[in-house]
């Protein structure tokens, strides 16, 4: 390492909740006892979850992962579906070549793929919120394929038009900005009054417990930097919700990708973690700062979580059969 250039940094605040989440938890054990029961190689369609450092650790442990369910993997082998979904038309297509799958989808995906059948066989027009290209949009999209319609932006919701204004519904993808949702759904409620939606809001958690920590931490703070790969939707969200309140804020995957223009005249720097980004890697960053002399680092603490979601359930009836093997 070179020689560590003096910062104006004098205090880290470390936004919690941050990190992990329920979901992204369930998933990469899933994947990780996959490996222990069965051995490597495990295919895994599409990456497990967003995050470059988790995808990387689990493919030298022995997962493949793999952009579709085609030809590379061998017949009736361990293949496992994402933390984001999957449409019914590869579920079929795995039963086809009588894969032997484990679906690591996040319960809270399924729900929203649930209210779309639902609202389906209702005969609405279904309105789903999200970003277009997204594994679960495309997930969730792939429930009712006739039946929905993508809007990304308010703009969107102007220029939408539907067959029966009266029989519309909207879901969400579960990884959005708060804000932006709620004002894309308010849109929506007064272009279409008779418009339904889910009992529950769609947007998980997780997502909005993370972007709680960082509304109120981003203010306090002269830069802030979240953790997470730039295909995390989630991850987006946070750096976005810090700059929509005038902080300066980066994404970045590692500590060695902050940048020395970003330190100057900073003394407050505020750190989250999306939700597919292990701890291990905020602590790499804190302890970058404190490489730099920095000492005063302190939790800044919204809430607490206390959600756990079981595994898979072939992973634990094949863990209790190993067990008492």
């Amino acid at each position: 390492m070179g020689p560590v250039s003096a910062t104006t940094v004098e205090k880290l605040l470390l936004a919690a909740p941050r990190g992990y989440c329920a979901g992204v938890d369930r998933a990469v054990q899933t994947v990780e006892r996959a490996l222990e029961l069965y051995g490597a190689p495990v295919y895994v369609r599409k990456e497990i979850v967003h995050n470059k450092h988790v995808v990387e650790e689990l493919r030298a442990k022995g997962a493949v992962f793999v952009e579709e369910l085609d030809d590379s993997i061998p017949e009736s082998a361990i293949t496992i579906f994402s933390a984001h979904g999957v449409s019914p038309a590869v579920h079929a297509d795995a039963e086809r070549r009588q894969l032997q799958t484990i679906d690591a989808t996040c319960p809270l995906v399924t729900k929203v793929h649930r209210e779309a059948v639902k609202f389906a066989s209702e005969g609405y027009t279904i309105v789903l919120v999200g970003h277009a290209g997204h594994e679960e949009v495309e997930g969730t999209m792939g429930e009712a394929p006739d039946h929905i319609v993508l809007v990304e932006t308010e703009a969107d919701v102007d220029a939408l038009e539907v067959d029966d204004p009266d029989r519309v519904a909207y879901i969400s993808q579960t990884t959005l900005s708060v804000d932006e949702t709620r004002a894309i759904i308010n849109r929506l409620r007064e272009k279409f009054p008779n418009i339904t939606g889910p009992r529950t809001d769609d947007i998980c958690y997780a997502t909005t417990n993370r972007q709680a920590a960082v509304k109120q931490m981003a203010p306090l703070c002269d830069l802030v930097l979240v953790i997470g790969s730039k295909n995390s939707s989630n991850s987006n969200r946070l750096v976005q919700v810090a700059q929509e309140l005038g902080t300066e804020a980066y994404l970045i995957d590692r500590e060695d990708q902050v940048r020395e223009e970003w330190l100057e005249g900073k003394h407050v720097v505020g750190i989250s973690s999306g939700a597919s980004a292990p701890e291990e890697l905020v602590e790499r960053l804190v302890g970058f700062f404190r490489d730099r002399g920095v000492q005063q680092v302190e939790e800044f603490e919204v809430l607490r979580e206390d959600v756990r979601f079981m595994l898979p359930k072939r992973i634990r009836q094949d863990a209790a059969a190993a067990a008492s093997a």
